[in-house]
């Protein structure tokens, strides 16, 4: 853009700017004695007008100056080689800088932002730490706490699962209700019975006869019954329409059966004017309707009925009422709270907890009450050994439940100390359960039979569970993995770690994380699988399950499993989220762990928490109490195990043997 351009467009601008002064100072001139509102508004306008010209009138920077307008445009009106080089340069750099930028933003491996290099510190500590040999120390505390906080505005709501069971079993004060079936029953049976006398009438030859048996006897009798049924349940039952038409197509079926609306085709015309007469106030309507109502009655979705949108907000206000009025009530409070919620609302009522009773159980039960355990992890070995103590300590109370427990997946073996559960097993089988005096080991060992190993060895299971779950995890968005500022954290400092990842798994990220798990695993297997074809030929049990399964995967992300965690999590009566936190150090070394877990729900009344803290340093280990109990049942010096599959053997002999010997006498005696 030339020099003489710019000019013009600044004389334009001049001149639009004169041109919109001059009326307001003709205007002036030529009305002397203007009000004042007129000059305001004059000075309004010539402000307004200014803005406007002065805004129209803002110079391009991009052509001010040739250097400028190469930066970032390239101009094709002239043939200056050396301008054109100049804003070709400019041009690709600014396309780099752009693309720069661009990558910066979304290219993560490249440039990792405070989550994915959180995601990655993590991944990095725990691939180091299944692979290297570690001890563990935890240990988990509890704590309940009202499932809605007193001060939150949903206290004193209820969720939506128990409005909708509540209000749908909910039966206002003198309703129908299902107590009332066997008073109906008989009812019924009253009606039915008349029924019959009728049959008798229309069985009779005598015209007369018949006519006072219809006139004077069935209707007299049916008066009575409907009189009884109409007395022995309130008036509030029949507002309910529904309800009275269903009442009221049922007396007729039976009416129906018993010949009343039914005559013959010779008496259709004589005796058809009795039968409705007799019918007191059900019409024909409602007989010819009856099929229709028994068939849809008695289909699949005839329970549906109480769904009705109008009926359920009905009830739903009437219970709300009821609660209102017993919460005010003190006469008859018992009385008031059955009426309001309900035989269903008092059950859930029963299972809820009052907040009285949450802080008596966190002071009488969950403060007292830990949940220890030591473990030593050997990869190589494929070995975990552990004890886990179940303590529970007052000033007056103390009592401990110690349970060793090794797993051996390289020898397809489980060891355990089977003293806590020997007292449920001597319930069970008394004659067969050794006692601790007649044990030559404190431990036994049990091993899964070959036709299992032969198939899958629990070693190739093993390994392929491990990789899932850490596939799976490296799978999850970034956004579930945080770095924490540790600088307030105490246990923190009791580790030593220098840095802090926090990991959140709600119903979705578990959901997601069990759906990836299974994938894998499935897809490790059918390698292993694929790589043995000597000991897995076509028609295999576990190839047909592997190609089945591979099948049913193809059908469902790993997605869908989270969301429906979360439905039912939603709709069913519990409400639970994980929170983990992982403690490291500057060369990505898992120190510790820690794990919060929230149980709980609107139905339960409460929250429960457990607070687990895994410490994997040695000193911790050496210094525990439980440890002693590990090595002594799980060491180099502990005694060997009992084969728990050759005593499971010596049990079913001795079963056998007694059999024999049984049917022996019983044939000997039978003999003699």
């Amino acid at each position: 853009m030339s020099s003489n351009h710019v000019n013009n467009r600044n004389r334009q601008c001049h001149s639009e700017m004169a041109s919109n002064y001059l009326p307001i100072i003709n205007n002036k001139n030529n009305n002397g004695h203007v009000s004042q509102t007129s000059k305001l508004t004059s000075i309004a306008l010539l402000v307004g007008s200014a803005s406007l010209v002065l805004t129209g009138c803002q110079s391009n920077p991009t052509a001010s100056t040739d250097v400028a307008a190469s930066s970032t445009l390239m101009d094709f009106s002239t043939a200056n080689p050396a301008q054109s080089q100049r804003q070709g340069h400019a041009f690709t750099a600014s396309q780099e800088a752009q693309a720069e930028r661009y990558a910066q933003l979304f290219n993560q491996e490249k440039y990792p932002n405070t989550e994915h290099q959180a995601k990655a510190h993590l991944l990095a500590a725990i691939r180091q730490h299944l692979a290297t040999e570690h001890v563990a120390v935890a240990q988990a505390n509890y704590q309940a706490v009202p499932f809605i906080d007193a001060d939150s505005i949903d206290a004193g709501s209820s969720s939506l699962l128990r409005t909708i069971i509540e209000t749908y079993a909910y039966q206002p004060k003198g309703m129908y209700d299902s107590s009332d079936d066997e008073a109906q029953a008989e009812a019924r049976a009253e009606l039915a019975a008349v029924g019959v006398e009728s049959n008798k009438c229309n069985e009779n030859e005598d015209d007369d006869a018949y006519e006072v048996c219809v006139v004077e006897g069935i209707n007299y009798d049916y008066d009575d019954a409907k009189d009884s049924i109409e007395s022995d349940y309130p008036s509030d039952y029949y507002k309910s329409r529904a309800e009275a038409e269903a009442e009221r197509k049922a007396i007729a079926a039976i009416l129906s059966e018993a010949g009343e609306n039914e005559p013959t085709s010779s008496d259709a015309n004589s005796d058809n004017e009795y039968a409705y007469d007799g019918a007191d106030d059900y019409s024909s309507d409602d007989y010819d309707n009856y099929d229709e109502y028994s068939s849809g009655g008695e289909g699949m979705l005839s329970g549906m009925s109480g769904l009705n949108p109008k009926t359920l907000a009905a009830k739903y206000e009437a219970m709300q009422m009821a609660k209102q009025r017993a919460q005010t009530e003190l006469t008859n409070s018992e009385e008031l709270s059955m009426s309001s919620t309900g035989l269903i609302g008092n059950i859930l009522t029963m299972f809820s907890r009052t907040p009285e009773q949450i802080a008596a159980s966190n002071a009488y039960q969950y403060q007292h009450l830990t949940f220890n355990s030591v473990s030593q992890y050997n990869p190589k070995q494929r070995q975990l050994q552990s004890v886990y103590s179940y303590d529970y300590a007052t000033p007056t109370v103390s009592s401990s439940i110690q349970i060793p427990v090794a797993f051996d997946f390289n020898n397809s073996s489980v060891t355990l100390d089977p003293s806590a559960i020997m007292p449920i097993v001597a319930l069970v089988n008394p004659e067969n359960t050794p006692l601790p005096s007649q044990m030559a080991s404190h431990t036994v060992s049990f091993g899964l039979p070959d036709s299992i190993t032969a198939q899958l060895p629990p070693a190739v299971l093993y390994d392929a569970v491990l990789n899932a779950i850490q596939s799976s995890m490296a799978e999850l968005a970034p956004e579930h993995f945080s770095a924490v500022d540790i600088s307030g954290d105490a246990f923190a400092k009791e580790v030593g770690a220098t840095r802090v990842v926090k990991v959140y798994f709600g119903s979705q990220q578990s959901g997601e994380m069990i759906g990836k798990t299974l994938k894998y695993v499935t897809k490790s297997l059918q390698e292993y699988v694929d790589a043995n074809p000597e000991k897995y030929p076509n028609g295999a049990m576990l190839k047909a399950a592997l190609a089945k399964a591979q099948l049913y995967n193809k059908g469902y992300q790993s997605a869908d499993v989270g969301s429906l965690l979360q439905l039912i999590e939603a709709i069913g009566p519990i409400s639970f989220n994980q929170i983990n936190y992982y403690y490291l150090d500057n060369s990505d070394r898992l120190l510790a762990k820690q794990q919060r877990v929230n149980i709980g729900g609107d139905l339960l009344g409460s929250t429960t928490t457990m607070l687990n803290q895994v410490r994997y340093d040695k000193a911790s280990f050496d210094h525990h109490a439980l440890t002693p109990l590990l090595a002594e049942s799980f060491g180099s010096n502990a005694v060997a195990p009992i084969d728990g599959n050759a005593w499971i053997a010596a049990q079913r002999q001795k079963k056998t043997d007694y059999k024999r010997h049984a049917m022996r006498v019983t044939i000997m005696r039978m003999a003699a």
